[in-house]
């Protein structure tokens, strides 16, 4: 393979990692708190893009305008399914709680399709995602940097929020034991409504770069990027913040290198994460940065 070519494939597969990436922390948040898999987070990513595509074409809002109005509104979507579907079922068997997230991804779905209609529709990409960059014979859409670039921003924010604000601490402490946190005063309702924001809000961050990256909308486009982003969740360590990135980035370099190197297996390619899932689990069930985790009850 020329290296022209290589790196060709390094960019793209290093922006389809980041793109990963980000959606996987908002799975393992929300499992590092409530050891729930919120299986309507791909819904809530595709909520999040088509509530910035009509931004720009219905209500011809400027695009950067639309995007945010697009995240916030899908941060209170996300505290509103946390509040209406799993908050009365926080001390129900773990089964209860599993069941209504599966409830709650077919009926967003379903309501999109109704909604929105079944037909693709086009995302609007603004000039500054679609300029063509040469560096030493290489061309790069501008996008495939900025993804990266978004996605280590919000990493870092993230981190920060995590490890060095009272509400940062209330999270952890959350995450370690309920009852323990009530006895400090923690508000424990509010801190995973806010948990299910940020992994809203980081999921509409993805979503619209994806929108912006694979620029066709159908209601069930958040179906495979939602498993495969929680396969990188868990392939890093499911609820460490750190192993969801570093997940994401071996799914999405795998995949595109996989294809660069085996044409022929382009057809095989979403098989890679599921194949790639089975051997870290059968290697270490954990995930390459997980820790042994004793069930809540």
């Amino acid at each position: 393979m020329e290296f022209q070519v290589f790196m060709q494939h390094l960019t793209n597969g290093i922006s389809l990692g980041s793109l990963y990436a980000l959606i996987a922390i908002g799975y393992t948040m929300v499992y590092g708190i409530l050891r729930l898999i919120n299986f309507a987070h791909g819904d809530i990513f595709m909520i999040g893009t088509y509530v910035a595509f009509y931004g720009v074409t219905l209500l011809a809002l400027p695009w950067w305008l639309s995007f945010i109005v697009a995240i916030i509104f899908t941060c209170f979507f996300g505290m509103m399914i946390e509040r209406a579907a799993y908050r009365p079922l926080r001390n129900s068997p773990k089964i209860s709680v599993l069941i209504s997230a599966i409830g709650v991804s077919f009926l967003i779905e379903n309501l999109a399709i109704v909604i929105f209609g079944g037909r693709p529709k086009a995302f609007p990409i603004p000039p500054m995602f679609n300029k063509i960059i040469h560096i030493g014979g290489v061309s790069i859409v501008s996008l495939t940097f900025y993804i990266p670039v978004i996605t280590l921003a919000l990493l870092m924010g993230l981190v920060y929020f995590i490890h060095h604000t009272k509400t940062g601490m209330a999270m952890r402490a959350v995450s370690k034991d309920y009852e323990a946190a009530r006895l400090m005063a923690i508000d424990v309702d509010k801190i995973i409504s806010l948990t299910f924001g940020i992994g809203s809000l980081l999921a509409a961050v993805g979503g619209i770069m994806w929108g912006l990256k694979f620029p066709q909308l159908v209601p069930l486009m958040g179906v495979m990027p939602g498993l495969k982003c929680f396969i990188a969740a868990v392939i890093g360590g499911i609820g460490d913040i750190k192993g969801a990135v570093l997940g994401g980035f071996i799914l999405g370099l795998g995949e595109i290198m996989i294809v660069a190197m085996l044409p022929a297996l382009t057809g095989y390619r979403d098989a890679f994460a599921f194949i790639l899932l089975i051997l870290i689990l059968l290697v270490k069930p954990t995930g390459l940065m997980g820790q042994k985790l004793t069930e809540k009850v």
